[in-house]
């Protein structure tokens, strides 16, 4: 009996489909990557800083393969580490994530807290991924023990940035930090930190779990140079030669992850200044227990190696 052609089509599409459901659910989450960058922040004359940033680790007790990694990242010997949150996805994941972290709390460190440092995920119809939908934050909260995470790492010199600043000497650079609690879930109170940039100091960074254009606005009118976020799983389910399809915020999908220029107004299509700080958008390294799905979007840590504006 001959197969006709339109049922070997529905066949062969039905067979790739299967194949891309098993590479993103059984190989690409697995796949963790370093991305490395440079950027030019520093003034002239300043010696390198390397910035290590982890972000959307999303544990569950039993992912021994990703604490092995997270641990590994220590022997780059980054000289600051910005966690930007997201570090659970389950009630008893906090030991874990201290554990997957405790070769970097020996590094100087800061963090915010992402939703799910203080809520565990739910159960979601996976298609509202690609829908506005997706970003509403649920009414049905289970608190997750934010104040384990919180003490286990303010206990090993990590410094809490959530609607905070603070002052780091790190290698010489006086390094000004501002950061926000998630603005995902309207904890951001930009305006209670909201200072000029320090002249003094050799770099204002600003730090935010999620990438919403009021707290990035706020920070580069403030003179940051440097901005620094997570949230977004850089799409996580990505197309292609496309990109990402969704940025579960209100960053536009081509600063989904990755280094970009961010300025006040650029969402609103002011023109770009001269002095637009630089943005940068990790990926992360996991997904909601939920949905642990990646595809065209790899899991990922990343170095900044930060030099003198003109260098690269």
């Amino acid at each position: 009996m001959t197969t006709s052609p339109a049922v070997r089509l529905l066949a062969g599409t039905a067979a790739a489909g299967g194949a891309a459901l098993a590479w993103g659910a059984f190989v690409e989450p697995h796949l963790f990557t370093l991305r490395r960058y440079t950027l030019p922040v520093l003034a002239a004359g300043s010696l390198p800083l390397r910035i290590l940033q982890i972000s959307d680790i999303h544990l569950v007790p039993g992912q021994t393969r990703k604490q092995v990694w997270i641990r590994s990242l220590a022997d780059l010997e980054p000289d600051l580490v910005v966690n930007t949150g997201d570090n659970l996805s389950h009630l008893e994941a906090v030991p874990d994530a201290l554990a997957a972290m405790a070769p970097l709390l020996e590094r100087p460190g800061v963090f915010v807290m992402g939703s799910n440092d203080y809520y565990a995920p739910t159960l979601k119809n996976p298609a509202r991924y690609l829908t506005r939908d997706y970003a509403k934050v649920t009414t049905e909260r289970i608190p997750l023990p934010t104040e384990e995470l919180r003490a286990g790492m303010t206990g090993r010199g990590w410094v809490d940035l959530d609607n905070a600043r603070t002052t780091l000497t790190i290698g010489g650079a006086r390094l000004d930090l501002v950061g926000v609690d998630d603005p995902h879930i309207e904890r951001d109170d930009y305006a209670s930190v909201s200072a000029p940039a320090d002249p003094g100091a050799t770099l204002t960074i600003g730090v935010t779990h999620a990438p919403y254009q009021r707290v990035l606005d706020g920070m580069a009118a403030d003179g940051a140079r440097l901005l620094i976020a997570g949230h977004t799983h850089g799409g996580q389910l990505c197309v292609p030669g496309l990109g990402a399809l969704v940025t579960n915020c209100d960053l536009d999908r081509g600063r989904a992850k990755g280094v970009s220029r961010w300025w006040a107004g650029a969402g609103s299509g002011r023109a770009e200044p001269p002095d637009a700080a630089w943005l940068h958008v990790s990926a992360g390294l996991g997904a909601s227990r939920f949905a642990p799905v990646r595809f065209a979007c790899r899991p990922e840590a990343t170095l900044m190696t930060l030099v003198p504006e003109g260098q690269r």
